[in-house]
C-alpha cells in the first residue's frame, strides 16, 4: 500500500461493492483523512465507525467539503444525478474514480468538465471478501500520483491492474467483471451433472463447490500455469481424459466461452452508447 489520503474521500453509493471498498479502506488505513459517504439507505453497518460520516444525500454535504478523491459507486442508472452534482469538486487536486459499468470517461467529462481527472475502473464481486480484481483506465488529466492513489484504493479489495486504452474495459468487463457469474454457473452445472450421475444432491453440491474453489486457489497460488495443472491431473486414457475429450472437443467449452465473452463485451459497448 502506498501513501494515505491527505484530504477526505467522498464515496457516492455504499451498496455491496461500495461497502466492500469502504471496509477495505478502513482496514488498510488509506483513508485516514476521513470518508464521507452519500447513501440514502444510511449504510448502517458503517455508522459509528471512526472517520466515517454518512449523509442521506449529496446536498447534505458541508458546503466547504473538499475531497481528494470522489468515488462513484452508484448504479449506472443513478449516475445522471450523481455526476453533475460532483462537478463542483473538479480541480487539479481532486481525482474522480468510477466503478460504474458502461459509463465511459467521455460521459464523465461531459458532466464534470474537460479539466476533470477521471479514472474508470471495473472491479468484480469477490472484492466483498478482499479477493477481487479491478482494471483501471485514466484520462490524460490524471497525474501519476493520482493514478497510484486510485490503484491503492482498488488494491484494498484485491488486485488492481491498469490499462491505457479505454476500449479494453469492455472485454475486461466480459472476462473479470462478469466472470464470477460464469464460475458460479460452472459450480451449478458440475453439481447437476453429479446428481445425474447418481450422487445425492447435498453431496454433489458440496463436491462441486469445494472442488472449484480449491482448484482456483491451486491455480492462483501454485507455480504452474492452468494448462500444466490440467495436464498434471490428466492420466492418459483415464477418467479425466474421458471428460476432457468432451470439454475440449471442437464444439466444447472453449468456443462456448469465447461466444459468451464476446456477447458480454458487445453488450458493454451497447450500454456505453
Amino acid at each position: 500500500m502506498g501513501k494515505t489520503l491527505q484530504r477526505p474521500l467522498l464515496l457516492i453509493g455504499c451498496g455491496k461493492m461500495g461497502g466492500a471498498m469502504l471496509a477495505g479502506w478502513l482496514d488498510s488505513g488509506i483513508a485516514a483523512a476521513g470518508v464521507a459517504v452519500v447513501e440514502p439507505s444510511g449504510a448502517s453497518e458503517f455508522a459509528g465507525r471512526a472517520g466515517v460520516a454518512i449523509y442521506p444525500s449529496a446536498e447534505a454535504l458541508p458546503t466547504d467539503f473538499d475531497p481528494e478523491v470522489v468515488v462513484f459507486a452508484v448504479k449506472p442508472q443513478m449516475m445522471d444525478k450523481a455526476a453533475p452534482f460532483a462537478a463542483r469538486y473538479t480541480g487539479p487536486g481532486t481525482v474522480f474514480l468510477s466503478i460504474a459499468a458502461g459509463k465511459t470517461i467521455g460521459y464523465f467529462q461531459k458532466h464534470l468538465g474537460a479539466a476533470a481527472a477521471i479514472v474508470r475502473a471495473m472491479p468484480n464481486t469477490p472484492a466483498a471478501i478482499g479477493q477481487g480484481i479491478a482494471v483501471a483506465c485514466p484520462n490524460d488529466r490524471v497525474s501519476p500520483a493520482q493514478m497510484a492513489l486510485c490503484t491503492d484504493l482498488l488494491g484494498a479489495i484485491g488486485e488492481a491492474l491498469t490499462v491505457e486504452d479505454e476500449a479494453l474495459i469492455d472485454p475486461v468487463t466480459a472476462v473479470s467483471g462478469s466472470g464470477p457469474a460464469y464460475v458460479f454457473l460452472l459450480i451449478e452445472c458440475l453439481a447437476e451433472a453429479g446428481v445425474e450421475a447418481g450422487l445425492p444432491r447435498e453431496l454433489a453440491d458440496r463436491l462441486a463447490l469445494v472442488t472449484v474453489a480449491g482448484a482456483g486457489q491451486l491455480a492462483l497460488r501454485g507455480e504452474d500455469p492452468p494448462a500444466q495443472l490440467r495436464r498434471n491431473v490428466t492420466s492418459p486414457a483415464g477418467t479425466t481424459q474421458a471428460a476432457l475429450d468432451v470439454l475440449m472437443a471442437a464444439d466444447g467449452l472453449q468456443p462456448l466461452m469465447t461466444r459468451a465473452v464476446a456477447a458480454a463485451a458487445r453488450r458493454g459497448r451497447e450500454l456505453a452508447g
